[in-house]
């Protein structure tokens, strides 16, 4: 069997890959996971996979908890443990070497000059990620009003993003969106 027909092969090997270009964790990993999961592999439509998402932010542990969700969704519990273990192994593996290179050159400049060139490529790939996500989801123009409404609410003030994702729950609830 190819890995072209091996689902879980396919699994392993685009997690690893996404892995080492997900600057900023799995949520910057967004727009590729859904590229990827919708537009390449079809293992999901865009509703599904934003019902994924939302499934996977929702839920206490870490975001990465969007890979096992779309491992999941292709090949079962087997799926889930491949995802997750590509997703998280190689990076962990990087990160540990990086972290003793970057050890031996304490008094270096450039290590403090790439880590701020990181911040921005991390807030561009977040950004893509909200934009992939209300393209997803956001269906009607209420749907695109509450989104931008959230989105000012959570940018300008304190309040805490559960309460504007209650709101937006109980709405969808209501069948107002």
């Amino acid at each position: 069997m190819s890995g072209d027909d091996n689902p879980l092969a396919q699994l392993f090997w685009t997690f690893a890959l996404i892995s080492l270009f997900a600057v900023g964790g799995a949520v910057a990993a967004i727009p590729e996971l859904h590229r990827v999961a919708v537009d390449v592999r079809h293992w999901m439509t865009d509703k599904q996979f934003a019902d994924v998402f939302a499934l996977s932010q929702l839920s206490p542990g870490p975001n990465v908890l969007i890979v096992a969700l779309i491992g999941y969704s292709v090949a079962g519990v087997a799926g889930a443990a491949v995802a997750t273990i590509a997703m998280c192994g190689p990076t962990a593996v990087l990160s540990y070497l990086v972290c003793r290179w970057l050890g031996n050159a304490r008094d270096a400049r450039w290590p403090a000059m790439l880590q701020a060139a990181l911040v921005p490529l991390s807030i561009g790939l977040m950004a893509a990620s909200t934009w992939i996500l209300a393209q997803a989801s956001d269906d009607n123009w209420r749907a695109v009003a509450l989104t931008i409404a959230a989105a000012v609410v959570a940018s300008s003030t304190r309040l805490n993003p559960l309460w504007l994702l209650a709101a937006g729950g109980c709405l969808g609830f209501a069948g107002l969106l």
